[in-house]
């Protein structure tokens, strides 16, 4: 079973803190952490990824989109989701965007094979940044005003990422960059962030390779 660790974790957590209260109420608790819903019948979480609804099926170990066909969840949005629900605190969005080296520990994990896959951004809009504002509706982002074009995307419910673009031209190589909450570590240990920051910009550049 992929990330079979994980959901030990996340059981172990829920069957330590719910000796009392209630299981139930524990699973309320850690849903209200997440920012996402813990339903019974059967005992799930449903958690928004990318704008798009995720079953997590306690008894069955399944993570599947709620999207039809309902198809089971990849191994990095399975990754992000489990560690998400296991890592998340109630803290309120401090506002304020920080690049990846001013996390904790940021400045040297991100580094070699963990930097930031700003390259892919450059490559699909480096051209033409308003092209990113047609993908609002899409993942339900936000516009923003930084760079040639910019947006926020929630990949999890309290971690937001923002995504700037400046334009190619015949002076300067076209440039991106990946901002986030200041808060963003609280809630993803640096390598599933990494791993959520990867899926978004999948996620991103797929319309655009789509149609090229």
């Amino acid at each position: 079973m992929a990330h079979e660790g994980l959901w030990e974790q996340l059981d172990k957590l829920d069957r330590q803190a719910g000796r009392s209260p209630a299981p139930d109420q524990t699973r309320l608790r850690r849903a209200q952490r997440a920012k996402c819903q813990y339903l019974s019948g059967p005992e799930r979480y449903v958690i928004t990824l990318l704008n798009t609804e995720y079953s997590v099926n306690l008894s069955q170990r399944e993570i599947f989109s709620l999207r039809p066909p309902l198809p089971p969840a990849g191994f990095l949005e399975q990754l992000c989701i489990l560690t998400y629900l296991i890592n998340a605190r109630d803290l309120p969005l401090a506002n304020k965007l920080v690049k990846a080296e001013s996390l904790p520990g940021g400045q040297f994990f991100f580094q070699g094979v963990h930097c930031l896959p700003t390259l892919k951004l450059e490559e699909s809009f480096g051209d033409c940044p308003q092209s990113l504002y047609q993908l609002l509706v899409q993942f339900n982002a936000k516009r923003r005003e930084f760079g040639d074009a910019s947006i926020e995307v929630d990949v999890l419910p309290r971690v937001p990422l923002t995504i700037v673009i400046w334009r190619r031209d015949e002076e300067f190589p076209a440039r991106a960059s990946i901002l986030f909450d200041q808060t963003a570590a609280a809630h993803l240990p640096l390598d599933a962030l990494l791993a959520a920051v990867n899926l978004t910009v999948e996620a991103l550049v797929k319309p655009v390779t789509a149609s090229s």
